[in-house]
């Protein structure tokens, strides 16, 4: 039996974690993947408070580092379900807590055309600075209009010898200080209002299909595309003790409390107006705090 069970080690999770382990209480960690979140993907963060500049991993990695230096037990397995008496059960094991709380962040969200699972890898990508140094002196593109966008186009402009950066629409949702950045980089090429229509290539990703409102379509050769247009919520598992909207985030009562008594969510997973870092390890504080008020 945990005091706490907090499901994903994203920003959200792990400051979950460093608040209740600060205030003595026995917790388990449960992550799928690898702690993070989608805060690993980020080459530099420059708007979070007292922090001037950082990469993603970096942050994220000190993150954990302090949860562990307090003990934190961390389980790396898939959670299937949450039962309404608080047993979590895993692919692997099932687990009792006096409450929990949901940070399962977001996922990328995909182009869902024919191949982009089999190109994963092999020209395809979701993260510029995971793999963008596979592609140094070569010619990519990358697809999307926020700010990840925006990053990718600008980080990947100092490795591949092109950048393509195509978007659906005429403006782009990111802010305007990437936008200027990226005007003053004559490797950076803007396509607007065009979408991708078709993946082409045997064994790897040789070129893409534009396709523009008029429906006319180009064929563009490039060795890489970083797909960025935004992120899913994975909380249908959870649909029986939270109550979803339309996109399949996590509505509440206040910003942490769902529907079920000792069940709470943070960060990127729930309804919210701005997905930001800052609001993550807010959320994280929060669920965390309320959670051991009301146990106790």
């Amino acid at each position: 039996m945990y005091d706490i069970i907090i499901i994903g080690a994203g920003p959200a999770g792990l400051t979950s974690a460093l608040y209740a382990l600060r205030a003595n209480k026995k917790i388990l960690l449960l992550e799928a993947k690898s702690y993070g979140g989608q805060i690993l993907n980020a080459s530099k963060i420059e708007n979070y408070p007292g922090i001037e500049e950082i990469s993603g991993f970096d942050f994220a990695t000190n993150l954990m580092n302090q949860v562990k230096k307090l003990g934190a037990e961390i389980q790396y397995e898939t959670v299937l379900r949450i039962e309404e008496d608080k047993t979590v059960v895993t692919t692997k094991n099932t687990y009792q807590g006096h409450a929990i709380i949901i940070a399962t962040g977001v996922e990328n969200r995909k182009l869902n055309l024919e191949k982009e699972s089999f190109f994963v890898g092999k020209g395809i990508s979701y993260c510029a600075t995971c793999d963008g140094n596979f592609f140094k002196g070569k010619v990519v593109a990358v697809n999307g209009g926020g700010n990840t966008a925006l990053e990718d186009a600008l980080y990947l402009s100092s490795i591949a010898s092109q950048v393509y950066l195509i978007h659906r629409r005429e403006e782009f949702r990111g802010e305007d200080t990437y936008l200027e950045e990226i005007k003053k980089k004559e490797n950076i090429t803007l396509i607007l209002n065009a979408t991708i229509s078709s993946l082409n290539g045997e064994d790897v990703l040789e070129s893409i299909t534009i396709q523009d409102k008029e429906k006319n379509e180009t064929v563009l050769p490039i060795a890489g595309l970083f797909i960025a247009i935004g992120q899913v919520p994975n909380n249908e598992q959870f649909k029986n003790v939270v109550d979803l909207d339309s996109y399949g985030y996590i509505e509440t009562v206040d910003g942490i409390h769902t529907k079920t008594k000792g069940i709470y969510v943070a960060g990127d997973a729930r309804v919210k107006e701005l997905r930001q870092l800052t609001t993550a390890v807010s959320d994280g504080s929060q669920a965390a705090t309320m959670a051991i008020k009301e146990m106790e």
